[in-house]
Protein backbone atom coordinates (compact mmCIF):
# COMPACT_ATOMS: atom_id res chain seq x y z
CA UNK A 1 0.00 0.00 0.00
CA UNK A 2 1.30 3.54 -0.83
CA UNK A 3 0.55 6.32 1.38
CA UNK A 4 0.33 10.30 -0.24
CA UNK A 5 2.28 12.70 1.72
CA UNK A 6 -0.98 14.16 3.41
CA UNK A 7 -2.09 10.66 4.33
CA UNK A 8 1.48 9.66 5.96
CA UNK A 9 1.28 12.91 8.10
CA UNK A 10 -2.21 12.27 9.21
CA UNK A 11 -1.09 8.71 10.11
CA UNK A 12 1.74 9.93 12.36
CA UNK A 13 0.19 13.28 13.86
CA UNK A 14 2.73 15.01 12.25
CA UNK A 15 3.25 18.00 9.83
CA UNK A 16 4.18 17.36 6.21
CA UNK A 17 6.75 20.22 6.67
CA UNK A 18 8.37 17.52 9.20
CA UNK A 19 7.65 14.45 6.73
CA UNK A 20 9.67 16.60 4.12
CA UNK A 21 12.67 17.18 6.32
CA UNK A 22 13.11 13.96 7.01
CA UNK A 23 13.09 12.69 3.57
CA UNK A 24 15.26 15.64 2.73
CA UNK A 25 18.33 14.48 5.50
CA UNK A 26 17.59 10.90 4.73
CA UNK A 27 15.90 9.79 7.92
CA UNK A 28 12.87 8.60 5.98
CA UNK A 29 12.85 6.38 2.70
CA UNK A 30 10.61 7.39 0.26
CA UNK A 31 9.76 7.06 -3.61
CA UNK A 32 8.04 9.27 -6.13
CA UNK A 33 5.55 9.29 -8.25
CA UNK A 34 5.32 10.24 -11.89
CA UNK A 35 4.52 13.48 -10.81
CA UNK A 36 7.29 13.32 -8.61
CA UNK A 37 5.55 13.66 -5.31
CA UNK A 38 6.68 11.46 -2.20
CA UNK A 39 4.84 8.78 -1.98
CA UNK A 40 5.42 6.36 1.28
CA UNK A 41 4.74 2.49 1.75
CA UNK A 42 4.44 0.27 4.75
CA UNK A 43 8.35 0.40 5.02
CA UNK A 44 8.52 3.93 5.42
CA UNK A 45 6.28 3.46 7.99
CA UNK A 46 7.98 1.36 9.89
CA UNK A 47 11.06 4.07 9.26
CA UNK A 48 9.18 6.75 10.77
CA UNK A 49 7.92 4.41 13.79
CA UNK A 50 12.17 4.17 14.67
CA UNK A 51 12.18 7.59 14.21
CA UNK A 52 9.11 8.83 16.30
CA UNK A 53 10.45 6.54 19.13
CA UNK A 54 14.08 7.98 19.29
CA UNK A 55 12.41 11.54 19.39
CA UNK A 56 10.85 10.67 21.72
CA UNK A 57 13.45 9.55 23.61
CA UNK A 58 14.94 13.20 23.53
CA UNK A 59 17.42 11.68 20.85
CA UNK A 60 18.71 14.75 18.96
CA UNK A 61 18.72 14.61 14.94
CA UNK A 62 21.93 13.86 14.45
CA UNK A 63 22.12 10.29 16.71
CA UNK A 64 18.47 9.20 14.38
CA UNK A 65 20.58 10.27 11.64
CA UNK A 66 23.57 8.26 12.56
CA UNK A 67 21.00 5.10 14.04
CA UNK A 68 19.39 5.53 10.85
CA UNK A 69 22.81 5.49 8.66
CA UNK A 70 24.20 2.53 10.82
CA UNK A 71 20.85 0.40 10.29
CA UNK A 72 21.12 0.91 6.32
CA UNK A 73 24.52 -0.78 6.13
CA UNK A 74 25.68 -4.14 5.79
CA UNK A 75 24.84 -6.13 9.07
CA UNK A 76 28.24 -6.85 11.17
CA UNK A 77 29.33 -6.72 14.74
CA UNK A 78 30.75 -3.25 14.46
CA UNK A 79 27.78 -1.49 13.34
CA UNK A 80 25.12 -3.82 16.21
CA UNK A 81 27.51 -2.52 18.70
CA UNK A 82 27.63 0.93 17.06
CA UNK A 83 23.57 1.21 17.23
CA UNK A 84 23.13 -0.79 20.65
CA UNK A 85 25.39 2.35 22.01
CA UNK A 86 22.68 4.92 20.72
CA UNK A 87 20.09 3.33 21.98
CA UNK A 88 21.84 2.57 25.54
CA UNK A 89 22.49 6.53 25.46
CA UNK A 90 18.62 7.09 24.30
CA UNK A 91 17.26 4.54 27.39
CA UNK A 92 19.63 6.45 29.67
CA UNK A 93 18.39 10.01 28.25
CA UNK A 94 14.40 8.51 28.30
CA UNK A 95 14.95 7.19 31.98
CA UNK A 96 16.19 10.51 33.30
CA UNK A 97 13.10 11.96 31.01
CA UNK A 98 11.34 9.64 33.53
CA UNK A 99 12.57 10.87 36.67
CA UNK A 100 12.22 14.44 35.77
CA UNK A 101 8.32 13.42 34.83
CA UNK A 102 7.88 11.80 38.16
CA UNK A 103 9.68 14.74 40.13
CA UNK A 104 6.71 16.92 38.03
CA UNK A 105 4.17 14.88 38.47
CA UNK A 106 4.69 14.65 42.79
CA UNK A 107 5.47 18.47 43.11
CA UNK A 108 1.57 19.10 41.23
CA UNK A 109 0.34 16.54 43.63
CA UNK A 110 1.03 18.73 45.89
CA UNK A 111 0.40 21.85 44.89
CA UNK A 112 -3.39 20.24 43.95
CA UNK A 113 -3.55 18.84 47.86
CA UNK A 114 -2.69 22.38 48.71
CA UNK A 115 -4.97 24.33 46.53
CA UNK A 116 -7.71 21.88 47.77
CA UNK A 117 -6.53 23.10 51.46
CA UNK A 118 -7.37 26.22 50.51
CA UNK A 119 -10.76 26.03 48.72
CA UNK A 120 -11.67 23.87 51.51
CA UNK A 121 -11.08 27.05 53.47
CA UNK A 122 -7.81 24.71 55.60
CA UNK A 123 -5.63 27.52 54.34
CA UNK A 124 -5.20 31.20 53.42
CA UNK A 125 -5.06 31.51 49.87
CA UNK A 126 -0.80 32.10 49.55
CA UNK A 127 -0.09 30.47 45.63
CA UNK A 128 -1.07 33.83 44.67
CA UNK A 129 1.57 36.14 44.49
CA UNK A 130 -0.52 39.23 44.39
CA UNK A 131 -1.72 37.91 47.99
CA UNK A 132 1.90 36.78 49.10
CA UNK A 133 2.36 39.99 51.74
CA UNK A 134 -1.59 40.28 52.14
CA UNK A 135 -2.24 36.85 53.41
CA UNK A 136 1.09 36.81 55.42
CA UNK A 137 -0.41 39.86 57.46
CA UNK A 138 -4.16 37.90 57.27
CA UNK A 139 -2.76 34.90 59.09
CA UNK A 140 -0.54 36.50 61.51
CA UNK A 141 -4.02 39.05 62.61
CA UNK A 142 -5.70 35.48 62.80
CA UNK A 143 -2.57 33.84 64.67
CA UNK A 144 -2.73 36.42 67.18
CA UNK A 145 -6.56 36.56 67.41
CA UNK A 146 -6.15 32.58 68.70
CA UNK A 147 -3.59 33.13 70.86
CA UNK A 148 -5.54 36.44 72.47
CA UNK A 149 -2.74 38.65 71.58
CA UNK A 150 -2.10 42.21 69.78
Amino acid sequence: MHYTMKQFAKMFHTTEHTLRYYTDIGLLPCERDSMNRRIFDEESANWMQGILYLKRCGAPIADIKEYCRLCRLEESGENLRARYQIILRQQEQSHKNLEEARAAAEYMDCKVRHYEDILAGLSPDDMNPGNWGREVSISKEKEREKHGRD
